[in-house]
């Protein structure tokens, strides 16, 4: 799939973000209303009251109002109001929101996990292969009672003095130890922790961003903590030695990470002298022991660099409350207004352009990863593209080659069971996207056999881009694209303040005024010439080709200095080389996508067909099914949510079935790629999950054609078949997936956990061995496939922009489609655990992966339902 921009979840390679503190057939056309549009905020919103800047451009279902203000000191700031009225005495509690299509829920590993980088996407909603526990999220629900505010300071880690590797990273750290207003160490934490707030910290090539969020009561207060750590911080010097161990601890944390080792690998590889080749992390090693050794001052060093780098001209504010903007203005000059300007011309880097122009790019490397997985990823080096944000030549790019629709590289390799995935473009972070480069990078997640070919994988590829610059680019295309954009952005739903806010002050280092909420979200304007001229440059001779395989280990003599990462470097094969310097063939099979019949016209709101309630209410059952469902009126948007529960006894006979049943959801979601691809693309997401007892399936989208991905996805459920060598393919990716997860200390330490609070619960160690025996078939998953669908209860629950009555047609459909009979008995689908004796217990795990420094503590209580007296305690190391 394409990657997409920073501010949605970026899900392809080399996705970085820098040190961190802590993406068939058309129903006939209902009448549509006009297509969205974006707004400018009219100057008497609020009545007066509450006035907007009328040149930033908003979403028309955005209630916010924006103003932007510059300080006297050189300090820019966006102002962001949530005023609705004066507050009520409930404003500050932890209420519960409502929030369309979202629940919290525990499902099982389904163990398909196909790109390498994974380990940091774990929360993206489109992963087929990982439902994680929502443990580091705050539900919305708590968050939107919150006030938030970030700054971003226009410097990063390319910025860090060469014998300091890291500065820049430790200095993030050190600018909280503390103020002269607020000189308690962890005063501003402690602050937060008590009033439900939570803070953070990221490090980029050449941004530093910082951002918290705080109950509306406390904001002002916190505001002004917060604001002395850029006035005037101590950087206590008795804390260097802590902090350095902080920042040591991220870097170990990090090692393990492929999508780190390869970010690092690749910067290695630019010129000598160039920022990218700088060890951004930092450890122990490079500011503790080396400073020790070569007597640096590192206490000076950071006070002489916040002085010259934390300067408020280079910094962008947003600031997010349920203050009128008038009140936020007012606490903004008067808390920020010391920010120190140093009056120095801000770090510029532009100059040093094409850092990968060197002879080394242009090879292979072949890679040891640290998980099981074979990988293959293509990677140019453009020109700086953060210019042509209007036109987004990148996108469009990304949108063709990461289309998995009929034609498409993905479709081929698929139908050759050569990849499992492809995610290409360019994720806008800094590693990504800087002044000195743009980074256009295609990762494919190779099978045994497509590893095997893996220069006709690249041939594809090549062929493909050939095809595109041989076409040129196609303006239907590009509209399409940009409809969709514009839809999303249209009926956008309201995030998390702390993230919005996060967002915004990075943007308004990137982006004029009026294009602070938008210039990253919309396609303004096409340009063939522009698009023409980023597509040229995709040629084989200009790519560097990284091929990540556990099969290189004992075969890649060469290490990188900081992650340890083992590798080797070849050229390119000569017979390939030769191939693709010269004018090589066309293949028919590649073609660009057909319009997408899926990409909604009516908009229209429905008008409720039965009493309105605050929680879903059931509205029919049978001894088959039943459905719940809850008509939309608080949010008035034109979407739906629609998610059904299929619930067998077989599932949970054995561990075989286990395995069978990952096996069926992961070649169903195999089966469906192609076909349901142009529907996901057009904001209809769809997930099959497995549950513990059953296939959960969750659609969710614009109303008008969300039916459509619903038959979809049951009539592939219906006539569910699977070849040999499909079956073959996953059997391999799943052993492999399964392999990945034991290695993971907090997967691992779940499972056990689990084992023991659970009754009849099988191991992953378990499913693992089920497969690894090499005792399952192919006709074995299709019989499970037919058993599976024999005996079924079927759970709805449609939530928006339906009548009750179209919703009943969900669960028709379900039960008319699969022709189940009812199960013969209940199946109890609560979650119910061992109960521990009244005693601690210790349980200890030895991790699976000698490699991996870092330890996993799970600490249990289990309490009564009867009393809060008792309680029971385990700890999980």
């Amino acid at each position: 799939m394409p990657q997409t921009n920073k501010s949605r979840s970026a899900s392809a390679s080399g996705s970085c973000t820098g040190p961190d503190r802590g993406e068939e057939r058309e129903e006939e056309r209902e009448e549509a209303e006009p297509e969205p549009k974006v707004q400018v905020q009219e100057a008497g919103d609020g009545g007066g009251e509450n006035t907007g800047d009328p040149e930033i451009i908003k979403s028309p279902s955005d209630p916010k109002q924006y103003r932007y203000i510059e300080l006297t000191n050189g300090l820019r700031v966006l102002l962001i109001s949530d005023f609705t009225g004066p507050a009520s005495s409930g404003d500050d509690e932890s209420e519960e929101e409502e929030e369309l299509g979202e629940e919290e829920e525990e499902e099982e590993d389904s163990g398909e996990e196909t790109e390498e980088e994974s380990e940091e996407e774990e929360d993206d909603k489109d992963s087929d292969f990982e439902d994680d526990e929502d443990g580091g999220k705050r539900k919305k629900g708590h968050s939107e009672k919150q006030s938030a505010a970030a700054l971003c300071v226009g410097i990063g880690s390319f910025s860090d003095p060469n014998d300091l590797p890291g500065l820049a990273h430790f200095l993030e750290h050190m600018v909280f130890m503390g103020s002269e207003k607020y000189p308690s160490e962890n005063g501003f934490d402690a602050f937060l922790k008590k009033h439900g707030g939570s803070d953070n910290a990221s490090t980029d090539c050449e941004r530093t961003v910082f951002q918290f969020d705080v109950q509306r009561k406390k904001f002002r207060e916190a505001l002004d903590r917060w604001a002395q750590f850029f006035i005037c911080p101590l950087m206590i010097r008795d804390a260097i030695d802590r902090e350095v161990e902080a920042v040591d601890s991220e870097y170990q944390l990090a090692k393990p990470s492929d999508s780190h080792r390869k970010e690092m690998l690749f910067g290695s590889l630019a010129k000598p002298g160039h920022p990218m080749g700088k060890f951004c992390w930092g450890n122990a090693q490079t500011l503790k022991t080396e400073p020790r050794k070569k007597k640096i001052n590192v206490y000076k060093r950071l006070r002489s660099f916040w002085k010259r780098h934390y300067s408020a001209h280079y910094m962008t504010l947003a600031v997010q409350s349920k203050e009128k903007l008038d009140t936020l203005e007012e606490w903004v000059k008067e808390i920020f207004s010391g920010v120190p300007n140093n009056a120095q011309p801000k770090p510029d880097f532009s100059e040093l352009l094409d850092p990968f122009d060197t002879p080394a790019f242009n090879k292979l490397y072949r890679v040891v990863p640290v998980r099981k997985v074979h990988a293959l990823t293509i990677t140019w080096s453009l020109p700086p593209q953060e210019k042509h944000y209007r036109v987004k030549p990148l996108h469009y790019i990304s949108w063709l080659i990461g289309h998995e629709g009929t034609g498409s590289i993905l479709s081929i390799l698929r139908r050759k069971c050569w990849a499992m995935a492809l995610f290409g473009g360019n994720s806008e972070t800094g590693f990504d996207q800087n002044s000195t480069y743009s980074i256009f990078s295609i990762s494919i997640t190779l099978t045994d056999q497509g590893f095997q070919n893996f220069y006709q994988v690249a041939h594809l590829v090549f062929q493909y881009l050939k095809m595109l610059q041989s076409l040129g680019p196609q303006q239907r295309i590009y509209e399409e694209i940009q409809k969709i954009e514009a839809n999303e952005f249209h009926y956008q739903e309201q995030t998390d303040p702390i993230e919005y806010v996060e967002d915004i002050c990075e943007n308004m280092q990137l982006f004029p005024k009026e294009h602070f909420l938008t210039g990253d979200q919309l396609m303004f304007q096409y340009s063939p010439e522009v698009i023409s001229a980023a597509l040229s440059l995709l040629t084989p001779d200009r790519s560097n080709l990284l091929l990540l395989s556990p099969d290189h280990e004992g075969h890649c003599p060469l290490r990188e200095k900081w992650f340890g990462t083992h590798y080797s470097i070849e050229d390119i094969q000569q017979e390939w080389r030769e191939r693709w310097n010269g004018d090589f063939e066309h293949n028919s099979d590649l073609q660009l996508p057909v319009e997408n019949k899926f990409i909604a016209t009516d908009f229209s709101l429905k008008q409720s067909d039965c009493p309105d309630t605050e929680l879903p209410v059931r509205v029919t059952a049978n001894d088959r099914g039943c459905l719940w469902y809850k008509k939309d009126n608080k949010f008035n948007i034109p979407k739906a949510y629609i998610r059904f529960h299929l619930i067998s006894p077989v599932i949970q006979q054995s561990a075989k079935n286990l395995v069978l049943f990952d096996l069926l959801v992961n070649i169903l979601g195999h089966n469906l790629a192609e076909p349901a691809y142009e529907a996901d693309v057009a904001q209809l997401d769809y997930k099959l999950s497995v549950g513990e007892h059953g296939l959960v399936i969750k659609v969710k989208g614009f109303n008008h054609k969300l039916p459509l991905l619903f038959h979809l996805i049951l009539d592939h459920l219906a006539d569910f078949s699977a070849c040999q060598d499909v079956f073959n393919m996953f059997s391999e990716q799943l052993k492999k997936a399964y392999f990945n997860i034991l290695i993971r200390p907090e997967k691992l330490g779940k499972d056990v956990r689990l084992l023991v609070l659970e009754h009849g619960r099988w191991s992953m160690v378990e499913k693992y061995q089920a497969l690894a025996d090499g005792g399952l078939t192919v006709e074995q998953l299709m019989e499970f496939s037919r058993t599976f669908k024999t005996q079924l209860y079927a759970e709805g629950l449609v939530q928006g922009n339906f009548t009750s009555q179209e919703s009943i047609q969900f669960l028709q459909y379900v039960t008319d489609k699969l022709q189940f009979s009812k199960l013969p008995a209940e199946v109890s689908v609560l979650f119910r655990v061992v109960e521990l004796p009244l005693k601690q217990h210790l349980c200890k795990v030895k991790a699976l992966n000698k490699g991996d420094a870092n330890s996993e503590v799970t600490v249990y209580y289990q309490v009564h339902t009867h009393t809060h007296t008792d309680a029971h305690g385990g700890a999980l190391l």
